[in-house]
């Protein structure tokens, strides 16, 4: 399976349904009044986090998501249906970035934690919505308002307990095969870890943790160089690390500082982080060797085991230590600050252009504008003035003014057609 951790999204809420110019028509109803129904709610979009993924491979495939759009309303003052949410599931782990303001919008953690990142048009209301006492049959309904369309950049950093590191071969495979139920490619030459590998350790008490085994690190790793600096995220989150050196490279001192070095370069949060160093390969030793060894990385940091990950040799000593560790370690607490999200909710299409197309024509074009176009009925009087009073409170006539526009000229807006006359518009 390819290991995806960062994906690109774009989503789009439900549009609002439209409003209803309805009357009533019953026998026996003298002069019946309004009677249009309400637009349905658009679909709003959530991210949801799923326990069972692993990856963003998903997004690989598809990338665009769309909730339904609201029903229109109808006669008889019947409302239109709400549309159904949208939920997308991500795996346990996911940091949510606005792309458009780079604001990081959530942290999914937990299991079936959401956020919601699209929320949907609201409907429109039909006639009946605007009858009072002085206005007793209006003539015109509201259109529902869009959806909102955003890119997101999603980042996966791993949730586990316990974050094994080291050399490329130093056995970080073979060892969580042998603690967990996890199988790893295993192989004598370097890199052979290509993605994280999880796997779940369980304690004597009967519960369990989550070792991570990252793919092995090189030095430069932090600028780049080799296959770890693409998951040293993914051990930000970890309690601890354990540190698995191989005692039968040529220096197995230096390549513990090497990936020590890295750390720090990568973050003073990676540095700070508790370390059990295991030195494996203890079986390829004699026990001079062995003691020679320990004695030196015992002069450098406190907790030091000898292991053979392939034998099994004091593998028991280390998951005890482990565990006792994994219950004395809490869960570090994240440390992305997450940014109030008004683009979940800022659907305001309020934005216009003005476009002369000719020397006496001018185009409008604009969410809003075109939105209350579409509803609009030019052979009804009430619904065009309402419609020119829209204009004139977004300030449409205000630019037509500063563009030149002159008494006589035609304005179009959808299929609206108007002749401009000062007094009239401003009137």
């Amino acid at each position: 399976m390819q290991f995806i951790d960062k994906s690109k999204i774009r989503v789009v809420s439900g549009h609002g349904g439209n409003g209803m110019v309805a009357w009533r028509r019953e026998k026996y109803v003298d002069k019946g009044g309004p009677a249009g129904g309400d637009g349905g709610r658009g679909g709003d979009v959530y991210l949801i986090a799923d326990e069972n993924m692993s990856t963003l491979m998903d997004f690989k495939h598809k990338s665009v998501f769309k909730a339904a759009s609201g029903e229109n309303g109808s006669i008889k003052n019947m409302h239109g249906a709400c549309a159904k949410d949208l939920y997308i599931k991500v795996p346990v782990g996911t940091v949510v970035k606005d792309i458009k303001t780079g604001n990081i919008i959530a942290d999914l953690t937990h299991h079936e934690q959401k956020v919601l990142v699209a929320k949907g048009g609201r409907g429109g209301r039909g006639n009946a919505r605007f009858a009072t006492a002085q206005k007793r049959a209006p003539q015109f309904c509201e259109p529902g308002e869009p959806g909102i369309e955003r890119v997101l950049f999603l980042e996966l950093k791993l949730i586990a307990d316990v974050g094994l590191l080291g050399m490329p071969n130093a056995g970080k495979s073979t060892l969580i095969s042998r603690i967990s139920s996890a199988k790893p490619k295993i192989a004598d030459y370097p890199f052979t870890t290509l993605i994280p590998n999880l796997g779940v350790v369980k304690k004597r008490s009967g519960d369990g943790y989550v070792v991570a085994d990252i793919p092995g690190l090189i030095e430069g790793a932090s600028e780049g160089v080799g296959l770890g600096h693409d998951f040293l995220r993914h051990v930000e989150r970890c309690r601890f690390l354990v540190h698995l050196v191989d005692l039968t490279s040529e220096d197995p001192i230096k390549n513990y500082m090497v990936i020590n070095d890295e750390l720090r370069k990568h973050s003073d949060r990676l540095a700070s982080l508790y370390q059990i160093v295991a030195l494996n390969k203890i079986d390829a030793l004699d026990v001079e060797c062995r003691q020679k060894f320990i004695e030196k990385f015992k002069a450098l940091t406190d907790d030091v085991f000898l292991i053979s990950a392939v034998s099994g040799e004091n593998l028991q000593d280390l998951l005890d230590f482990m565990a006792t560790k994994v219950d004395e370690i809490p869960q570090i607490s994240s440390e992305i600050v997450v940014e109030e999200d008004l683009g979940a909710y800022n659907n305001d299409d309020s934005e216009f252009e003005v476009v002369k197309v000719a020397k006496d024509t001018f185009i409008i074009n604009g969410g809003k504008v075109s939105r209350i176009a579409a509803v609009t009925d030019e052979r009804n009087t009430e619904q065009v003035i309402r419609f020119q009073n829209i204009l004139k409170s977004m300030g449409v006539f205000d630019d037509l003014k500063l563009q030149g526009i002159k008494d006589g000229d035609t304005i179009l807006v959808g299929h609206l057609e108007f002749v401009f006359y000062e007094d009239e518009m401003y009137g």
